[in-house]
């Protein structure tokens, strides 16, 4: 239909892009004459980014992250800060650890005794009635002991005095720092608790106790073994940082040359992924093996996990046969499941290999698409920093709140609120001998205080939405770049210099209210997601058998739901990037498209997904091998690795999860590439015939594997 003919009432040209019913002759890819979209929504958006920044700077000024960082004496003064008298003083010391109960006090600094900033945690056993008695003969155990006293403490010169004096703790005990707090020297001697090796002491008041006795011993002692593993770790971490910055830096050059490679090699290549993924299982089912066969000789690897409990030393779990023979067993079904996919695919197979092919050719000619995941990934680290550092702030938000303490339990007045400048004189302090006015933590009655909750939701709810902006924005961008790289008749002269550039400043100036429309739903489903998870942590104690099916339908229903609007998002994206029309008409579009061609569908993104996954973990496994192989002593002709390793499995890992990532934000290059050629396929089926006046814009080759026989697109509906 020519122009002469065209009826009266045939929509404008602005309203033809992508009606497959009418041909446009001068269209070439995506619209350049476009306005903004979603204007609503962009006002929106931009107010709620005003809100969160006004929010940081408020909580800038109320926060104090040194609350977070440097423990608080009775006082309210921090411990080792700069420039006070504590400046040498970094450690935390309870008088009296006996009036705590669980370990969870001692940590939040609820416990009911006098706390005092200290330069070291005391070294050996020794009582306040004892060091009285030895300062008569030798003064220098005063001086030893008055470190662990207030400033205002003074030697005794009579029981009576020795009795009410409050300035000292009655005992102190051989104890190590932990948190920044001197925490009781637990350790075991013949599988009985002990402090500084011994199991009795006395009190101080005349009596005898028993470690036992302190009611967070065993609490305090699963704290210190989960420090001997933190410990651990982070000695393994410093050991082996270089290596895994090698073997990241590896994993990279790999994924690059897999991508250079896709181009010229892409049928080849996905052989060497399949043989290199069977490969890598395989070798995982046999190392499996081997240790499973190995362990028979031990008598005690025939214990379960159930047998040993939950244990912080991960390297006991390892020398059990049901972990190797578990383990064989979950790479046994891996490598039948990746068989079977790969007996039954191979036909959608072959147009993978096409469209990657056809993908590897745009990223050639728009190479910069390659290097934008390092701008997703620093945009990304901006909205990350900003939300830890505004949390930390609100956290630490307020001003120090004192509490009446009655270490003898007696006092009608505990807990209220009190002032420690004037507290000696008040009457509490009459009404309530050997009462104490020690900090509590820190809060506030103002407006502000009040909301510092719904802050914290909405410092959450933002962060969650301007992470999926960041995403849509690189969604949109690398859209634009290859619609104009498949709208170009001529390749490469027709493609526009700087497409991605392009495509990058119409995304932003044009269609921020519609990718902050997409992602707020992103970030509103991820929200609830989230809320349910918290419900379910508080009403764990209360929970039955219908709340937890309950639970978990919900869960299953949101995943579902976040994924599928997640592919409808991609796809609304690719068609705002090429029409440039707002966010609900682009997605219905987009969805009526698909349905459309379901089972091209089918065809392209699922197979081509699952082999660019077959890639990532290629690329991860043999990087994961190698490392296995390094770290674990079995590679010496190359080099020679770090011997001296706590668990091998900390820097393997780490690798192995690091390699992953970086062959993802490579590949998720090449998956938005297919989307987007496959699209612009689509669209070029429903405007084109193949002829001289509508010529298709597809290479022959894509569209022979594609339409197979069919040598020209079905006829649409009128």
């Amino acid at each position: 239909m020519n122009d002469t003919e065209k009826p009266a009432d045939t929509p404008s040209e602005e309203e033809d892009f992508g009606d497959p019913r009418t041909y446009d002759p001068d269209f070439k890819g995506p619209v350049s004459n476009r306005s903004c979209t979603d204007v609503l929504c962009c006002m929106i958006f931009l107010l709620c980014i005003v809100g969160y920044i006004v929010l940081g700077l408020v909580a800038w000024v109320h926060g104090d992250p040194r609350r977070a960082a440097y423990p608080t004496d009775s006082q309210g003064h921090f411990c080792g800060q700069k420039g006070t008298p504590n400046e040498n003083k970094t450690i935390l010391f309870y008088f009296n650890l006996l009036r705590c109960t669980s370990p969870s006090v001692l940590l939040n600094l609820q416990c009911p005794t006098t706390q005092i900033c200290v330069s070291k945690c005391p070294e050996k056993f020794l009582t306040y009635v004892e060091m009285q008695l030895l300062y008569t003969k030798d003064k220098s155990h005063w001086e030893d002991y008055r470190q662990f006293c207030k400033n205002t403490a003074k030697p005794v010169k009579s029981l009576t005095q020795l009795l009410l004096d409050d300035d000292c703790p009655t005992a102190i005990f051989p104890s190590k720092p932990f948190l920044q707090r001197c925490f009781p020297d637990f350790s075991t001697k013949n599988g009985t608790l002990t402090i500084g090796s011994q199991i009795v002491f006395q009190d101080g008041n005349g009596g005898t106790r028993s470690v036992i006795e302190l009611g967070a011993a065993n609490g305090i002692n699963k704290l210190l073994d989960a420090k001997s593993l933190g410990l651990k770790v982070f000695e393994d971490y410093a050991t082996t940082w270089y290596w895994i910055l090698i073997g990241l830096m590896i994993a990279m050059v790999l994924s690059w040359i897999f991508l250079i490679l896709l181009r010229f090699i892409a049928g080849c290549l996905f052989w060497v992924f399949m043989i290199g993924v069977i490969g890598i299982i395989g070798y995982g089912i046999w190392h499996c093996y081997q240790q499973y066969t190995n362990l028979q000789e031990h008598p005690r690897s025939v214990l379960t996990v159930y047998d040993i409990g939950i244990q912080t030393n991960i390297s006991m779990y390892f020398e059990l046969q049901q972990t190797w023979f578990t383990l064989m067993i979950i790479l046994c079904i891996i490598e039948v499941i990746v068989i079977l996919m790969l007996i039954f695919l191979r036909n959608r197979i072959r147009v993978a290999i096409i469209l990657l092919k056809e993908g590897s050719k745009a990223i050639g000619y728009v190479p910069s698409t390659l290097v934008y995941p390092a701008l997703t990934f620093i945009l990304l680290s901006i909205c990350i920093c900003y939300w830890v550092v505004t949390a930390v702030f609100l956290a630490t938000s307020g001003v120090p709140v004192y509490k009446v303490i009655a270490p003898e339990g007696h006092c009608i007045h505990e807990n209220q609120t009190c002032d420690p400048e004037i507290f000696n004189t008040t009457e509490i302090a009459k009404a309530c001998p050997g009462a104490l006015c020690n900090f509590a933590f820190y809060g506030g009655k103002s407006l502000y205080h009040q909301y510092i909750p719904t802050f914290h939701v909405y410092n959450l709810f933002v962060f969650l939405w301007l992470i999926n902006f960041v995403i849509a924005l690189g969604q949109c961008a690398l859209a634009g770049a290859f619609a104009t790289y498949y709208w170009a008749m001529k390749k490469p002269d027709d493609i526009p210099r700087y497409p991605l550039f392009t495509a990058f400043g119409r995304a932003i100036r044009y269609h921020t209210g519609s990718l902050a429309f997409g992602s707020l739903i992103i970030a509103l489903i991820q929200m609830f997601k989230i809320v349910l998870e918290y419900l379910d942590h508080r009403l764990k104690r209360t929970e039955n058998t219908l709340s937890k099916f309950l639970q978990c339908c919900l869960r299953c229903c949101f995943w579902c739901l976040e994924n599928a609007i997640k592919f409808l998002n991609r796809n609304a994206y690719i068609m705002i990037a090429i029409y440039g029309r707002n966010f609900c008409r682009s997605a219905k579009d987009a969805f009526n498209l698909l349905m459309r061609n379901v089972l091209k569908v089918a065809v392209t993104d699922e197979v081509t997904y699952f082999v660019l996954f077959l890639g990532k973990i290629l690329v991860a496994g043999s990087i994961g091998v190698l490392a296995f192989l390094f770290f674990t002593q079995r590679l010496p002709v190359i080099a020679q690795g770090p011997a001296s390793l706590n668990y091998y499995w900390v820097p393997l890992l780490t690798v192995i999860l690091g390699s992953y990532l970086i062959a993802h934000g490579f590949f998720s290059v090449y998956a938005m590439c297919v989307e987007t050629i496959f699209i612009c396929f689509c669209e070029d089926l429903e405007r084109n015939d193949g002829s001289t006046e509508k010529p298709y814009f597809i290479t022959p080759n894509l569209h022979g594997i594609l339409i197979k026989k069919q040598l020209v697109p079905q006829k649409q509906k009128e």
